[in-house]
């Protein structure tokens, strides 16, 4: 027996592309008509596959990192691309955020 939470639930979700911690991905997003793109490393996975899911997208722009955090099924989300498969064992990668901190500040001195 399903309920009118459950059906609503169905019928807004977006057909999904496997995105897994590790990942390189593109996101493509229309903003205002204008198309913007969004390439990184998925730090993060939150909250399933379902309407409330997330995901953590790091990349670094001149030596300062910058993080994004998209819902999957937010409308202005064109597509998601993989670009490149990484392979983690932990499903949240937050330390790299002190990894790149370290490289970057050995290629400052």
């Amino acid at each position: 027996m399903t309920t009118k939470l459950d059906e609503f639930t169905k019928s807004k979700e977006k057909p999904s592309v496997e995105i897994e911690t590790g990942n390189t991905v593109k996101i493509t997003q229309n903003i205002n008509g204008k198309k913007s793109f969004f390439e990184g490393l998925v730090i993060a996975k939150k909250h399933g596959k379902g309407l409330t899911g997330t995901i953590t997208v790091r990349k670094v722009i001149d030596k300062v990192g910058v993080e994004k955090i998209f819902p999957l099924h937010l409308p202005t989300i064109e597509k998601i691309e993989v670009t490149k498969k990484g392979r983690t064992r932990k499903s949240k990668i937050y330390y790299i955020r002190e990894k790149t901190k370290r490289v970057a500040r050995k290629k400052i001195r």
